[in-house]
């Protein structure tokens, strides 16, 4: 089951990312970050445990421009098809809102690619350089591939 991230889910979404962030999958979130994000962030419930095993978030950066942010799922958990609904999901949610274009920056293309996503050079995102790239520890040397497509 996909649904709404609540305050509850902000420690299992942390321990979500931080577990994937240390394999190297993504770039780690502090716990403030996501309170402070919450609405943004969906989580996927193991129907069996009712524990979350999955999160992914929408982040609006412009009027037409969205980025999935955040997509992990419990390594045990993963190649059961969770991430590509977790992106479908937000990606419903990104036309429901109007949002023309959904990016990522991910280490893992193949599945961005095999949900329709076209790599794209992150110059082309100047909205995203400017407002939380500049933040990070990696930049300006960014390792993450940018891929985008139409909502």
């Amino acid at each position: 089951m996909i649904r709404k991230a609540r305050l509850a889910d902000v420690k299992p979404i942390h321990r979500l990312i931080t577990e994937q962030a240390e394999r190297g999958q993504i770039l780690p979130r502090a716990m403030s970050e996501i309170y402070g994000q919450v609405r943004d962030f969906i989580v996927s419930v193991d129907d069996a445990s009712n524990e979350i095993v999955g999160c992914g978030a929408l982040h609006v950066v412009w009027e037409d421009l969205a980025e999935v942010r955040s997509l992990a799922v419990q390594t045990d958990m993963q190649g059961r098809g969770i991430g590509s609904e977790l992106v479908e999901h937000l990606l419903d949610e990104a036309r429901e809102m109007g949002v023309k274009r959904v990016f990522v920056l991910t280490y893992r293309p193949r599945l961005f690619e095999r949900l329709g996503f076209s790599i794209m050079e992150k110059g082309d995102l100047p909205h995203k350089i400017w407002a939380d790239c500049i933040r990070c520890a990696k930049f300006p040397e960014c390792d993450e591939i940018a891929l985008v497509r139409s909502a």
